[in-house]
């Protein structure tokens, strides 16, 4: 990614920037961004954004789940050391991570870090059975991380003010699993974790932004979890929109498709709304929507970004 970057002549990079030069969020949350150690790439991404005319002055990244190897079947299928095995899916360490741009300052000491977190901790957790038994083992089970990428909570200091909390996470697809619905289950508890964290000690102005890659209505997965969280008295939904969305509606499906944030081929799954920014009540919610030019031909990936102004 490093080396693409870097010759400046890469159509889905040149697409992305572009994408987020139009928007030119105060924030941004970058998911399945590579990580390398001392934030190479990440740097010269933002050198991108900013010979295009969007400078960010201040980042975080940390080292995701995703490629961290283990010695176990992690998946069941009976082969260790592929990418499944990891942690997090990842063909290598750092494949796929998270990373936030911002205009202003960035607490770093003050972030807190869930990656770490064994999902059996959760409060509440649901692992996967088979045939009565942990799956696929409960050696596995004893050493499964929660979070696929990663779970921040992280403080931007704007103008000298109290810090607003970013609580950014990108979770695994409920796909690509058996019927013991591994994945589908720890994709919801990657939300319940944020659920657990409100319900017992929310972090002043939090913004709760990301991949959940859980759609409320359609698509696979367990989304009545997503339904539930969406309606949370302390969070709003703004429901950002887009005509471009709406326009490539799959007509089998229920849910609003104005507010689908990611373009797969129809019915497999076809059109879902996964990424989310979602402020605490205590934000005044000025504008929103899905940046989703019509006519977009998806050569800056099936995702399409999300943004919110807010205020207080």
């Amino acid at each position: 990614m490093l080396r693409d970057i870097r010759k400046g002549d890469d159509a889905q990079i040149a697409a992305i920037v572009d994408n987020i030069t139009q928007v030119a969020p105060d924030v941004l949350l970058l998911t399945d961004f590579d990580y390398d150690y001392d934030a190479k790439a990440l740097m010269a991404f933002a050198g991108l954004l900013d010979q295009a005319g969007v400078r960010y002055d201040h980042h975080f990244a940390a080292r995701p789940n995703t490629g961290v190897p283990t010695d176990f079947d992690l998946d069941g299928d009976g082969w260790v050391g592929d990418a499944r095995d990891a942690q997090g899916y990842g063909r290598f360490g750092g494949d796929g991570g998270m990373a936030i741009l911002s205009r202003w300052p960035i607490d770093v000491a003050g972030v807190q870090d869930f990656s770490q977190m064994l999902w059996r901790d959760l409060a509440g957790a649901v692992m996967p059975m088979q045939d009565g038994q942990p799956f696929p083992s409960q050696a596995v089970q004893d050493i499964q991380r929660l979070s696929t990428a990663a779970h921040w909570i992280v403080p931007v200091v704007r103008n000298n003010d109290a810090p607003f909390h970013l609580m950014a996470w990108s979770a695994t697809p409920p796909v690509f699993d058996g019927p013991e619905d591994r994945n589908g289950l720890r994709n919801r508890d990657e939300l319940r974790l944020w659920e657990n964290i409100l319900n017992d000690a929310p972090p002043q102005d939090f913004i709760v932004l990301g991949n959940a890659n859980l759609d409320p209505v359609d698509g696979a997965g367990l989304r009545p979890a997503m339904a539930q969280f969406l309606q949370r008295a302390d969070l709003r939904d703004p429901q950002p929109r887009s005509l471009a969305a709406l326009a490539a509606a799959d007509p089998e499906h229920m849910g609003d498709a104005g507010l689908d944030t990611a373009d797969w081929p129809d019915a497999a799954p076809g059109n879902l709304r996964v990424s989310y920014v979602l402020p605490s009540v205590d934000w005044t919610i000025v504008d929103s929507a899905v940046h989703w030019p019509q006519g977009d031909t998806g050569i800056a990936g099936a995702h399409h970004l999300v943004w919110v102004d807010i205020s207080r």
